[in-house]
């Protein structure tokens, strides 16, 4: 599709001629591969236009059509109620995308899209991660090759109106290809994260906490070579969080927990720390029972682990009379399976702990 350079003043306007803009908006159907190919002269019109003095109707026309191409593209991609998507139609437009380089045109002209079409591109993007032509997840790849695109969807926190679409994204991404998760960890990014999740706005912090979960929780194997480099700073700024005065991040920082220590070389870094059980102990004497019940099974992986360190025995030991009888005392406000079962192990071991020489 041809486009062309006018000078105006000093410098140059990115336009289209008049016949392709006619041809843009004919009503005939388009394939998959079509919609793509339009919506990428389109969004690469609005990346590098600035929209000169008798323009807006034109503007407002491409705008409506870069929103209903998305919303086409969603529809490919989803399907709807009445249809389910066609793999060959989405194997189409997937190639078509990140062969045009659609991807990167579409994230960096979000900002200028109206809320709808924000909605539509978000999930697009997040779809075409999961995507596969000929068995070859496409958008790994080409993520691997543009990771400046994830440092701009992490950099979209900073920014109220995009902050939500971004997250959606971004998290998609993590979700489905482990080298960017790496890359995320490798970059310093979780710093900031802890930056995000303490943000005024509610909206965002929780979509940063989102975010923050998935990283910590999908691929195993990274989030464990992350933490044994990072243990001391990553459960400092964490037992933060587990110390927060406010009740729901108090729980959900106690709920993440319950999902990282399944990762079993997650739960041997956390457990030989006197800090977090410290740290853990505290919430046990929490007000808020689901919070205790909560603190209850991560203090009953530091009692159960078989090689405890000196300064955890220590503390157990030093502490052994006072937590004897908190577990007497310590009952639940409705029945819970197994929980009687539990704490009569945990209080077993307790007993069992011996003066260390």
């Amino acid at each position: 599709m041809c486009t062309s350079l006018v000078q105006v003043g000093c410098g140059f306007e990115f336009r289209m001629p008049k016949n392709v803009m006619k041809g843009l908006f004919k009503s005939r159907s388009k394939s998959p591969s079509e919609i793509v190919h339009l919506t990428g002269e389109l969004l690469r019109f609005i990346a590098s236009s600035t929209f000169i003095s008798g323009e807006a109707k034109r503007e407002e026309k491409i705008m409506r059509e870069v929103a209903k191409n998305l919303h086409e593209l969603k529809h490919v991609l989803y399907g709807d109620s009445e249809s389910q998507p066609v793999s060959q139609a989405c194997a189409e437009l997937t190639e078509e995308f990140f062969k045009e380089n659609t991807m990167r045109l579409l994230i960096s002209c979000l900002s200028k899209l109206n809320l709808e079409a924000r909605n539509d591109a978000t999930e697009v993007v997040t779809s075409l991660q999961r995507q596969r032509v000929r068995s070859r997840l496409v958008a790994s790849d080409y993520m691997e090759l543009n990771k400046d695109l994830i440092d701009l969807l992490i950099r979209g926190y900073e920014d109220q109106d995009l902050a939500l679409h971004y997250g959606s994204m971004l998290r998609a991404c993590i979700h489905h290809h482990q080298g960017i998760a790496r890359y995320v960890f490798e970059s310093g990014y979780m710093v900031k994260f802890f930056d995000y999740i303490k943000l005024p706005n509610f909206d965002v912090a929780s979509n940063a906490w989102e975010t923050f979960m998935d990283l910590m929780t999908t691929h195993n194997s990274t989030v464990a070579e992350f933490l044994s480099k990072n243990y001391e700073w990553f459960f400092t700024e964490y037992n933060k969080l587990l110390e927060c005065p406010t009740y729901f991040w108090r729980r959900r920082a106690l709920g993440l927990f319950g999902n990282m220590l399944t990762n079993s070389e997650v739960m041997k870094l956390y457990v030989n720390s006197k800090d977090n059980l410290m740290a853990v102990m505290k919430l046990l004497k929490d007000t808020n029972k689901k919070i205790q019940i909560e603190a209850f099974y991560v203090f009953r992986l530091f009692v159960g682990n078989e090689r405890k360190p000196t300064d955890i025995m220590y503390i157990l030991i030093a502490n052994k009379s006072k937590l004897l009888q908190f577990f007497g005392d310590f009952k639940m406000d409705e029945e819970e399976e197994h929980f009687e079962e539990d704490k009569a192990e945990v209080v077993e071991e307790i007993k069992a702990l011996k003066c260390v020489d």
